[in-house]
């Protein structure tokens, strides 16, 4: 087992949730393989796809300028099974709010993940997760945000 693998992995999956949380669709297609396959269950969806280009088109619809999200993971727990393969657990927490819904959801979530190293890089090849929980609610007042990452990133996409 090789830490500085493992590291590497640990950066991967950071990425992963910086690009979701910055609708990144180009960071995505660094950060996955071409036959990636997710199966995310939550109280109230359950997304399943397969291949990089569906896998984004889906996300790419779930983050638009009216939402604000951050997903953050922690305590991972890797495993190096070969030169080219890996597993991985993680504890998400994430946060919320659909502003053309007017839905807020926040909970936490036990990853599984399957890793392939393609051309000298790793990258996701499996992901998914089931809810440890998960709190809709329908706001009857939607909250003031006064910085709207992908807002801001609609009218300026340098940012």
């Amino acid at each position: 087992m090789s830490l500085e693998e493992i590291e590497q992995i640990k950066q991967l999956k950071h990425r992963y949730c910086r690009f979701l949380d910055t609708a990144n669709a180009a960071g995505l297609e660094t950060v996955l393989t071409e036959d990636i396959e997710i199966d995310y269950l939550g109280g109230t969806y359950h997304f399943k796809a397969q291949g990089r280009d569906e896998v984004i088109a889906i996300l790419k619809a779930a983050f638009h300028e009216d939402f604000v999200g951050s997903h953050t993971v922690n305590q991972p727990e890797i495993t190096i099974l070969s030169a080219d393969s890996a597993e991985g657990r993680w504890t998400l927490t994430d946060y919320a709010v659909d502003l053309r819904t007017g839905y807020e959801t926040s909970g936490a979530c036990l990853y599984r993940d399957r890793y392939a190293k393609v051309d000298g890089e790793w990258r996701i090849a499996r992901s998914s997760y089931r809810r440890l929980y998960e709190r809709v609610t329908k706001l009857d007042v939607l909250p003031n945000f006064t910085a709207r990452y992908l807002a801001e990133r609609a009218t300026n996409p340098e940012i």
